[in-house]
């Protein structure tokens, strides 16, 4: 059986490099949780803001979208209105929490997923050259 040459050995790097690059890309998703609990942080500081306006139902009504599910919780406008945004932000929190941990696990199986096919895929194309005559 014949010794791969240095151009396999470099696929076999360049192979894993996608696991690398894998890993970058993954470095994007990986904060979206905590980007999405700061804005919905900053839309619930805005509703108890929105509660001092003359027309507070407006000022709320208008926060919806940045609100987002959160404003099933906070509308319609009624009883202590500070008692429900503190129990939406508490229940906001432990719902970003959810989310976070379900993408940093599904992170996870993507980069073992890509490790074990880039190193079968490499070691296919080495087996593959070494039995190969020049």
């Amino acid at each position: 059986m014949q010794k791969p040459d240095s151009t396999w050995f470099v696929f076999l790097i360049l192979t894993f490099a996608v696991v690398g690059m894998t890993g970058m890309f993954a470095t994007f998703a990986a904060p979206i949780a905590l980007q999405r609990a700061v804005l919905r942080d900053e839309a619930l500081d805005a509703a108890r803001a929105a509660l001092a306006a003359p027309n507070p139902a407006a000022a709320l009504e208008a926060l919806r979208p940045r609100l987002d599910d959160s404003a099933a919780a906070l509308l319609p406008i009624g009883g202590n209105m500070e008692a429900r945004i503190a129990a939406e932000r508490i229940a906001m929190h432990a719902r970003m929490m959810i989310d976070h941990e379900a993408t940093a696990l599904r992170l996870r199986w993507l980069m073992a997923v890509v490790t074990i096919g880039s190193a079968a895929f490499g070691a296919a194309i080495l087996a593959s050259a070494g039995g190969r005559p020049k």
